[in-house]
């Protein structure tokens, strides 16, 4: 696959060297390594021994949310560790824009699931809860990327404008 043609936007290009070459990339790639590598303790060791305690149903809820939290944390790992290369000039970042560096849209439910009598244990639900937060943050980041979304040039959006729209649509005028 070819890289992605950042030309037409210049800018967006240089937002992107610009944000992997940041402090702020740095603290955000810290995060989100500690978070993995907290995880990956937690389900290999107490984790084991919450899923011991699990009916049934609990370890089966267990498995389906740790595997869920290990895949978003990582993609979450994979996108970070993109933009270290490009931060490191080993990618560019037109290559970074690749759909296939890019993070995908999150599919999962909140966590804190309860199966029957088995509640989620509270650090596995704290883990998940913090995974998803950051695939939120990195997904906005990456929009703004490479998209050129920002929540600053969205229109902001009126409440009343949005439901005459509705009534228009029921009522057809």
């Amino acid at each position: 696959m070819t890289p992605v043609d950042l030309s037409s936007s210049p800018s967006a290009a240089v937002r992107v060297a610009d944000f992997a070459g940041s402090e702020m990339f740095q603290r955000l790639f810290s995060e989100g390594m500690e978070l993995v590598e907290e995880t990956a303790n937690y389900l290999d060791g107490p984790g084991r021994e919450d899923a011991k305690r699990l009916g049934r149903t609990g370890a089966l809820a267990y498995a389906a949310e740790s595997m869920a939290l290990t895949t978003q944390l990582m993609q979450c790992a994979s996108w970070l560790l993109t933009q270290r290369a490009v931060s490191e000039g080993d990618m560019k970042p037109g290559e970074a824009a690749e759909d296939r560096y890019r993070l995908s849209p999150s599919k999962l439910k909140p966590a804190g699931w309860s199966a029957g009598d088995d509640p989620c244990p509270p650090r596995l639900a704290d883990l998940a809860t913090r995974a998803r937060a950051l695939h939120d943050r990195l997904s906005r980041l990456d929009r703004s990327l490479f998209d050129g979304e920002s929540e600053e040039d969205a229109p902001p959006e009126n409440p009343v404008a949005n439901q005459l729209d509705r009534l228009n649509q029921a009522f057809g005028r």
